[in-house]
């Protein structure tokens, strides 16, 4: 066999799929048992076992071949085209004028040697031909074959499909399928309109047996520095009532330093998302606007939040209402002054309006902190603080009875802090261990209830944890002070080497002034507090982790979070579990246990199928709250699955729904369509 290298272009490997033609600027090679050149008519002719291949390694074998410089007159025979690791094409002859390339008696998969059964799928054709200029492959007289050719599927006398170069082709896409016990069955039918490579849309009609049909959009916009997602629903139901859901997120670069975000989420009730599969157990939503500066010592961040509740009240309890209009917080620290002390100033404006509260707040604080490593590895932060409030109430019940106030308050609030801790480690044969005890002691100004000022605060509650300890402020927002001196102490174990890692920590809190009225069983006592802690394992597909808080007089549990994880990949087991003795809002006075376990696994059957289910189950009220089950199937050229979801939740119009769904799509070359 003879070879030559020659500079030529294979515009059905590269960007079509049945063209060819000269390249000077990319080397492509030609092998032949004989090649031909007319230098005066600038013609190529090779015979016998002929294959071109380009530089990514795509490569086309034929018989016979011709070809022009000018393109207008390409024809080849017993044609052979690997356009992809899968993606291939098989013809009697092919000839091409101009644009159009016509392939007689061809093959088409984009399935070539997928496994050891054969081609997943193939398309027989009389006559396949391919418009360059629209990157279109249009079929007649075809048949679709499944598994190398041993089962026929259907025939259609026209066909058409984007050629494989086409990443984005507007058209319908594969449905999907799914019933309801509520609504009967859906069949959900996609439509891809491609607008540019960076912005696109999806619309979705969906049809409902025992409800009206179901119209869905998702937008996406991708610029050089933005992005923008747009995703909502509309029904008008048989009851006469329109439902409806919008979801945004927009994401605005505005250079080096500046950043906005806007995010809506909203919905015309409180059960459609739930009804309509489109709840991710989210207890409400939220829409508004952010805009964030970046500075290299300094943040600004203003942002609103507009809320939409989706719970409903149960008997002896209440829901947190207001929406955030605007909050601006800003904060600015200098370079070291001083060995390592270093000065924070931040502050907040806060308007808060809801059914019962109407206030803006001014928050300002400035903080001076001192970290020092001492003798013998001991280290000591010293941390002093002043922070002024200013609020101003409109017609808002306060904490201590008032009602309807309108005016001003004012407090000063004064604080500090000394922390020490020091971290011992030994490092013995391949493991290596660490115990570092820590205390902190906080200084903060005893107030009193005119100090709490609005009944309905922004940070209502608290909560006793491993990571509550050791802070400025346990609760969780701006409103509550701590009220008073308190010292917190613990300690943390930890052994590792290169397979284990092991952590054991355990701490405490005391409050050296009489405590303000705690809420619930929270873990705070007038003295010492509970005993909370964590301790966590993990090495190569397994994990394992609990958080406590333990009595202090008597040692019973009163609140754990636990987590297990075995596995790797699509093979796995997971648990979950959370109890608490009573709940830790405070306006959850009905003083029920929290007593919930979550589970999930996974099996992978075959290389491609694998099966993963969960369930989530009240043990308190004994009753399984949701479970799901669903069967997987990735084959290189097509998926598909078969899930099924059931939540026994109930709220307004919404009972417990059952939901069986099915999906299926192709793929080409990693692709899916």
């Amino acid at each position: 066999m003879k070879s030559i290298k020659l500079s030529l272009l294979m515009c059905l490997i590269t960007t079509n799929a049945f063209c060819l033609g000269v390249d000077t600027d990319s080397p492509k090679t030609l092998k032949s048992d004989k090649i031909y050149y007319n230098v005066k008519s600038e013609e190529i002719k090779a015979s016998g076992n002929t294959e071109l291949t380009n530089a990514a390694g795509q490569r086309v074998k034929l018989n016979e071949l011709s070809l022009s410089k000018k393109q207008s007159d390409v024809a080849a025979n017993d044609i052979e085209l690997w356009l992809g690791s899968h993606v291939y094409i098989k013809a009697d002859s092919v000839k091409r004028d101009g644009d159009e390339t016509v392939a007689k008696h061809a093959d088409f998969t984009a399935c070539y040697e997928c496994d050891s059964y054969g081609n997943a799928w193939d398309i027989h054709a009389r006559t396949i031909i391919h418009e360059a200029e629209e990157k279109m492959l249009y079929f007649h007289n075809a048949s679709f074959w499944v598994y190398d050719n041993n089962l026929p599927i259907f025939w259609l006398p026209y066909y058409e499909m984007p050629d494989p170069s086409v990443k984005y082709k507007t058209g319908f896409l594969a449905p999907s399928f799914n019933s309801t016990n509520g609504m009967g069955t859906q069949i959900n039918i996609p439509f891809y309109v491609n607008i540019s490579d960076r912005h696109d849309i999806t619309t979705t009609l969906s049809y409902l047996t025992k409800e009206n049909p179901l119209f869905q959009m998702e937008h996406r916009l991708n610029l050089t520095h933005s992005e923008f997602r747009t995703k909502g629903s509309f029904t008008h139901n048989k009851a006469g009532k329109n439902r409806w859901h919008l979801f945004n997120n927009d994401v605005i670069e505005m250079g080096d330093n500046t950043r906005a975000t806007i995010h809506i989420e909203r919905t015309s009730d409180k059960t459609y998302l739930q009804k309509y599969g489109f709840y991710d157990y989210q207890p409400y939503l939220d829409s508004g606007a952010k805009l964030e500066l970046f500075g290299q010592n300094s943040y600004v961040v203003a942002d609103t939040h507009i809320f939409q509740e989706l719970r409903t009240p149960q008997a002896n309890q209440s829901l947190v209402s207001g929406n955030i209009l605007p909050n601006i917080h800003g904060t600015y620290q200098t370079n070291p002054f001083w060995h390592e002390t270093y000065l924070s100033v931040s502050g907040d404006i806060l308007a808060v309006s809801g059914d019962t509260t109407n206030s803006q707040r001014l928050v300002g604080e400035a903080r001076i902190t001192s970290p020092w490593t001492l003798f013998w590895g001991n280290r000591l932060t010293l941390s002093v603080a002043s922070r002024y409030d200013v609020y101003n109430f409109e017609k808002t019940e306060l904490a201590d009875g008032t009602k309807d106030f309108t005016g001003a308050k004012t407090r000063f609030l004064p604080s500090g802090y000394v922390e020490w801790g020091l971290p011992l480690y030994s490092a013995q044969s391949d493991w290596t261990y660490i115990i570092e005890p820590r205390a902190r002691l906080t200084i903060m100004q005893h107030t009193n209830k005119d100090y709490v000022f609005s009944k309905d605060n922004d940070s209502s509650g608290r909560f006793l944890s491993d990571t509550t300890l050791f802070s400025d402020n346990r609760y969780a927002g701006y409103d509550v002070w701590e009220n008073g001196n308190f010292i917190d102490y613990g300690a943390r174990w930890a052994a590792f080497n290169s397979k284990n890692n092991i952590e054991v920590f355990l701490g405490q809190t005391h409050d050296l002034n009489t405590d303000a009225k705690d809420f619930n069983d929270n873990g705070f006592r007038k003295g010492f507090s509970d005993y909370v802690g964590r301790i966590a394992y993990s090495r190569k597909y397994f994990e394992i982790s609990s958080r406590f808080r333990n009595n202090r007089d008597t040692m019973r549990l009163n609140h754990t979070e636990n987590s297990i994880y075995i596995g790797q990949g699509n093979n796995y087991i997971t648990l979950g579990h959370i109890w608490d003795t009573k709940p830790i809002d405070i306006d959850s006075i009905n003083n029920k246990d929290t007593h919930e376990v979550a589970a999930g696994a996974g099996l992978q059957i075959t290389k491609r199928m694998s099966i993963k289910g969960s369930v989530i189950y009240n043990a308190y009220e004994h009753i399984i709250q949701r479970h799901a089950g669903g069967l997987f199937y990735e084959h290189p050229c097509y998926y598909f699955s078969v899930e099924y979801h059931r939540d026994n939740a109930t709220k307004e119009d919404y009972v417990g729904n059952t939901t069986y769904q099915f999906k299926f799509g192709m793929s080409i070359d990693g692709r899916h369509y």
